[in-house]
């Protein structure tokens, strides 16, 4: 009989055994990679009925539902995008709109007509606007749709004066950007083969080529530029400068931070060669080489040469090599984000110790002045041209939420484009941005919030939120569930783990490879000063992570099941032995290494989440989620994770998995946002001792005190 009150449905335990250089490792759940199986599919409808029942007997779930939709019903913007001319493009939502639709202004004066709304593409949120690139001069908006969010993109073409789609589709498309030629004779993209029609989801991403798309033309004369056959799980981006010259191709090993570079010169912007002979510039594949900008022959990069927390150089294109570089902004205190060529000068988004800089220097790399910034916070984009007298760019921190700023590079002054309204009041909450030693003493600073004043007696229910891997540091940004987290007397917490970036490439690489377990410490050692400081205790601890921070949650729970008081894992990466034979898995291989090298099989198999179930073990409550549509991180691993751990649990605490469709991993319609949100923050409240509701908190947050 199972310990546990939960009867969890039955999933199959076969004999499957793999082997790795003479271990062998139990594989019972490898049938479920088998997305078709009939047994799968009614294993997941069995958990999410068990699922749902838990949920909706949670007392704090409907008030959370409820209240987030209140704070999350504002509107908000984006941050323009700018093209030659007066045009701008920018996405807006009124407050929920399952989506936020696309605008095009024709002059800052003029009102700004709808080009796109993406609600009235399909009726359940399942067709959403993946990305968009106006063509330089703005007359036409080339515009990528993806079905549940799926990464695989079709590419479409509206005439922007009229607002009528064009009869080009690019399809196939992936991990790609759209770059225009000056001329609006059409773009650049990558994309892969066509995948067989009945394995989308997982089957491997291999073979990415650049094209140029005529405009006007069918997809099948599409003319190839660029592909690496001897490279097949590396990734192709071509970029056209603003002047129209020159196209820069980087090639990069999947998600690595170091990449080669390559240019052509298009000769005339207005009628380009883009069959134009590639010249390498940079093909050591030993550092960063980020195209900035350029101005006659010479290249403004954004580079990690003996920079790991970067710098901006100039080089001559008729002699591009290092050793003839010129340092415009050396490296610096901070990490270098972003670089822009804005209205004659350098525009540098830098960020010190996870807080924005934005400052301006001439192309001598003079410091000219420091774009003055709100508060401690986070810049979320940038839009600058050189031909441009203004920047736009949006901001954000974890009380602040975003506002767009429009910048005169000119006499320095700044105006507010777009200021939200939220129903929340901030003034009796604080940021502070701690730091602590981790394991083998390594100082981590950490983001704590919280109310003024909060008593630290180790009753306060706390959410720990870490990622931790590929070069991404978690900055200060407002997400509505924090302020509904707070009210009910929470605490949010976000350390810059090893992994990420908050220090540079050294950061990084202290956690990727065989330095991983550097990830899964530094967040240990988190929850330890939270409850060594008394903000908390490990019944009142809560952890949260998606993705890559998946696989920190699955990875902490599985290391330490008696830190935790609740888990979330949400898309995790935790099959670590078998996630490179399914879509774009390999992509990763630079950040974690395969199982099919001996030197990393031993890293991988000592954390991989699923490998290190083991029964008899007590796990803290858990809630897993994923998509059946998520073709980046497949839901192979949630489904084997949640089997192996409903199946090791030795104690009453619930192991759930829920699994949404028409979602992926990276797209949600806004409606199943706020219910997964709840079902998240509920689950996790309720575990973590927040049984009700307080009365003085429902009144005050009652639908008619809301307004």
């Amino acid at each position: 009989m199972h310990p546990s009150s939960l009867h969890y449905p039955q999933a199959r335990r076969d004999k499957t055994v793999d082997v790795y250089f003479g271990t062998r490792v139990p594989a019972p759940y490898q049938w479920m990679e088998n997305m078709k199986s009939p047994a799968l599919h009614r294993w997941v409808q069995a958990e999410n009925r068990l699922t749902n029942a838990y949920l909706a007997k949670i007392p704090v779930r409907a008030w959370i539902r409820r209240r987030l939709t209140q704070l999350t019903n504002y509107a908000k913007e984006t941050t323009p995008v700018q093209v030659a001319g007066s045009r701008i493009f920018f996405r807006r939502n009124s407050g929920l709109q399952n989506q936020s639709v696309l605008y095009v202004q024709d002059a800052p004066t003029s009102k700004p007509r709808i080009l796109i709304d993406p609600n009235k593409l399909s009726p359940n949120g399942s067709v959403a606007l993946a990305d968009f690139e106006p063509s330089p001069d703005g007359k036409y908006l080339a515009y990528a749709l993806s079905k549940g969010g799926s990464d695989w993109e079709t590419v479409h073409v509206m005439n922007v004066a009229t607002g009528k789609t064009l009869p080009d589709a690019v399809r196939w498309v992936k991990f790609s950007n759209i770059s225009w030629t000056n001329g609006d004779n059409g773009f650049f993209y990558s994309r892969y083969p066509k995948p067989p029609k009945n394995d989308r989801i997982n089957d491997a991403v291999v073979n990415q080529a650049l094209y140029f798309h005529s405009l006007g033309t069918p997809q099948r004369d599409d003319k190839l530029i660029y592909r690496r056959p001897d490279l097949p799980r590396w990734i192709i981006e071509g970029q056209v400068s603003e002047n129209g010259h020159y196209l820069f191709v980087t090639l990069v090993n999947g998600t690595s931070t170091r990449n080669e570079l390559y240019v052509a010169n298009l000769g005339n912007p207005r009628r380009p060669d883009v069959t134009a002979r590639l010249r390498p510039l940079y093909t050591k594949n030993d550092a960063e080489y980020a195209f900035v900008g350029v101005l006659g022959r010479t290249v403004y990069l954004q580079t990690t040469l003996d920079a790991p927390r970067g710098r901006i150089v100039a080089a001559d294109l008729r002699n591009p090599a290092p050793a003839h570089w010129r340092t415009v902004v050396p490296q610096g205190k901070g990490v270098i984000q972003g670089a822009a060529l804005a209205a004659g000068q350098l525009l540098v988004d830098a960020e010190v110790v996870a807080t924005s800089r934005l400052r301006l220097y001439d192309l001598n790399g003079k410091k000219l002045r420091a774009v003055s910034l709100p508060t401690l916070g986070t810049v979320t984009s940038v839009s600058a041209r050189m031909d441009s007298p203004v920047i736009y760019y949006g901001f954000t921190s974890f009380l602040y939420p975003e506002r767009i700023y429009r910048y005169e590079v000119r006499d320095g002054t700044t105006t507010t484009v777009f200021k939200p309204k939220v129903n929340f009041n901030a003034a009796p909450y604080e940021v502070r941005q701690v730091f602590y030693d981790s394991k083998d003493g390594t100082r981590v600073p950490m983001f704590i919030v919280s109310a003024r004043g909060v008593k630290l007696d180790g009753h306060n229910p706390t959410i720990l939120y870490g990622y931790g891997g590929f070069d991404i540091t978690i900055t200060p940004y407002f997400n509505p569930m924090l302020p509904v987290w707070l009210e009910l007397g929470g605490i949010y917490a976000v350390p810059n783990i090893r992994g990420g970036g908050v220090y540079g490439q050294k950061w990084h690489r202290a956690g990727m490879l065989g330095n991983k377990q550097n990830v899964f410490n530094d967040f240990a050692w988190a929850a330890k000063y939270l409850i060594k400081s008394g903000y908390t205790s490990t019944p009142h601890l809560g952890i949260q992570g998606y993705s890559n921070g998946g696989l920190l949650t699955g990875a902490s729970i599985t290391e330490r099941p008696n830190l935790f008081g609740a888990a979330y894992i949400g898309h995790g990466v935790l099959d670590m032995l078998r996630y490179q034979d399914f879509s774009g898995g390999a992509l990763w291989a630079p950040e974690y290494g395969l199982s099919s090298n001996p030197k990393a099989f031993k890293w991988l198999y000592a954390y991989s989440p699923l490998q290190n179930v083991k029964p008899g073990t007590c796990y803290p409550p858990t809630l897993i989620t994923t998509s059946w549509d998520d073709d980046r991180v497949v839901p192979m691993h949630e489904f084997k994770f949640t089997a192996a751990m409903q199946h090791a649990q030795a104690c009453a605490n619930p192991i759930l998995l829920h699994t949404t469709g028409a979602t992926s991993h990276i797209y949600m319609p806004l409606d199943k946002q706020i219910a997964q949100s709840a079902d998240v923050w509920g689950f996790e409240a309720y575990n973590l001792g927040i049984k009700q509701v307080p009365a003085a908190l429902l009144k005050s947050t009652a639908p008619s005190a809301a307004h």
